[in-house]
């Protein structure tokens, strides 16, 4: 029998970044119980104190009686029937670390826009081999949805992959409110992959910006980097999807235009001349990018894609190859 997601299941947020952040505000509007874990019990301690993140969407305030704050992750998984992850991906395994309780049992969401370093799995691919989550039980969010205009409430679009678009649409209105639009889908390896995959090429889309590149040249930057979005989704996980839909392409432009991206800002202080550590230490939030551009770069032995744009990104980040000349190579590749 198919898994089946209960109308009244609760909820659990993991992590407390921004996005952890916006998604607890959206839930709380729909929900009557919300619990939301906090590995750092300083950040908890203020958001049960002063009813806001310390760190991110300051102006966002949880004064609702049905937020929880659980103390240990194991009670905040074991009272939970949707566990939503909303960490960075290179700090996945660290967040899990104390967990004892099985996993096996639960609906899991990926809210994480990454893939585990060193694994090089998806995160839907991790849960699967690591927890024995079944595929039927995970859940992708994706967007584009930036978390700062969540909290402004400004009109933003999700898509809720799952196996079974039954499911997709249960968990999608948890997260619909007067401001959130959901689209239900069940292509839970295309969403994942062109939610790593558009961080890369912001990451390019920054370089280039701060390399001096004008709007001309980005146009075809972006154009192509959906081409090549597309010809690796196409060539390593064949299905019908919609190229054009918001999850794909639609990401990928918010996260290379909008002044909200951090992959973008990494990016633009790369093409200024920062080195890659200089960069990561200015940045005040994770750049997935760089985490995803070396992921893609070994799975993608496995295939032989042809992506010139996420292979400069890569040799600028890891080979310390000059991002002038990279770029300028690789303008030769593109149509």
């Amino acid at each position: 029998m198919a898994y089946r997601i209960g109308s009244k299941a609760r909820c659990t947020v993991i992590g407390y970044g921004s996005w952890a952040t916006a998604l607890v505000k959206i839930l709380l509007e729909n929900e009557t119980e919300v619990d939301w874990y906090i590995r750092k019990e300083e950040v908890r301690q203020h958001i049960a104190q002063h009813k806001t993140n310390p760190r991110y969407l300051r102006d966002v305030h949880f004064y609702s009686q049905h937020l929880n704050l659980p103390t240990r992750i194991d009670e905040a998984v074991e009272q939970a029937d949707i566990l939503i992850l909303a960490v960075p991906s290179v700090y996945l395994k660290l967040t899990l670390a104390e967990l004892t309780v099985p996993l096996n049992d639960k609906f899991v969401v990926s809210a994480i826009k990454g893939i585990v370093p060193d694994e090089y799995l998806t995160i839907a691919e991790y849960l699967n081999r690591h927890y024995e989550v079944p595929f039927e039980q995970i859940g992708i969010i994706t967007g584009p949805c930036h978390a700062e205009e969540v909290a402004l409430e400004r009109l933003s679009y999700l898509t809720v992959c799952c196996k079974s678009l039954e499911n997709a649409r249960l968990v999608g209105q948890k997260l619909k409110t007067g401001y959130i639009n959901v689209t239900p889908s069940t292509d839970i390896y295309g969403a994942e992959y062109a939610s790593v995959l558009k961080n890369i090429y912001a990451i390019g889309v920054g370089i280039a910006i701060g390399l001096g590149y004008g709007d001309n040249f980005l146009a075809v930057l972006i154009s192509n980097s959906a081409i090549e979005m597309a010809r690796f989704m196409q060539q390593t996980y064949p299905a019908e999807r919609q190229i054009l839909a918001s999850a794909y392409l639609g990401d990928l432009l918010v996260t290379s235009y909008s002044q909200f991206s951090r992959n973008r800002r990494f990016g633009l202080m790369i093409g200024k001349g920062y080195s890659v550590a200089s960069a990561q230490i200015e940045m005040s939030m994770v750049a997935e990018g760089y985490y995803a551009a070396d992921c893609i770069h070994q799975i993608n032995k496995r295939f032989g894609v042809n992506m010139p744009i996420a292979e400069a990104v890569y040799a600028i980040l890891y080979q310390q190859a000059l991002p002038a000349e990279t770029l300028q190579n690789m303008t030769q590749k593109l149509i």
